[in-house]
């Protein structure tokens, strides 16, 4: 199953945040688009054009319907229908978390686009970690799900994320943490809920 980022889950501010490291007029490719509203918003605000990828349907008839350009299709199955640096930015926001292949999908990222923009809920965010020393897995605004329910098929952290991203052979541009709408760049392994990596090959 492919993320859903929504208006009501993707915070403004967030939306704001992430958008920022877009550059004006880039051509996007927004993994796991959800209803659009990444893409809505870049198009918008900084004059971009692009795709969204999403395999739900009531999420695909939602990004027509704003105007996003939408490619019904299962990122497990890959991104080799484009070639590479089809694209100045390839997003996976909230998007990692929910795939078979993240190794695969990190690479072809960073392959299709000039560069990735990645982020996901940060398992290592404090009041996850007082959770688990309570015995039990957390249940937050940023990962709002019971363990039995979640659609995230894996758990991460800001510093594995890190480590993934050098195992795989990419360069980190940037990171930061993202929490109730501000940047957390001191300790955001452990002060943010959201972690972000600006990511090329």
């Amino acid at each position: 199953m492919n993320a859903h980022h929504t208006a009501d889950g993707l915070v403004s501010s967030t939306l704001q945040l992430i958008g920022e490291l877009v550059p004006e007029g880039a051509r996007v490719l927004d993994l796991g688009c959800g209803d659009g509203t990444m893409l809505a918003h870049l198009q918008k605000m900084r004059g971009c054009t692009g795709y969204g990828i999403e395999i739900d349907d009531a999420n695909v008839l939602a990004c027509v319907q704003r105007g996003v350009n939408v490619i019904q299709l299962n990122l497990d199955e890959g991104l080799s229908m484009f070639e590479d640096a089809t694209f100045d930015v390839v997003l996976q926001i909230d998007t990692l978390q929910n795939l078979r292949n993240a190794e695969v999908m990190l690479r072809e990222t960073v392959r299709v686009g000039r560069f990735g923009v990645v982020a996901f809920p940060n398992f290592a965010h404090w009041p996850n970690r007082l959770s688990v020393l309570k015995g039990r897995m957390p249940v937050t605004r940023r990962l709002p799900y019971q363990w039995y329910n979640t659609p995230n098929i894996r758990v991460g952290t800001h510093a594995d994320l890190g480590v993934l991203a050098r195992a795989c052979g990419l360069k980190v541009l940037d990171q930061f943490g993202i929490h109730d709408g501000d940047t957390v760049r001191f300790a955001p392994n452990l002060l943010a809920g959201t972690s972000v990596y600006k990511l090329s090959r």
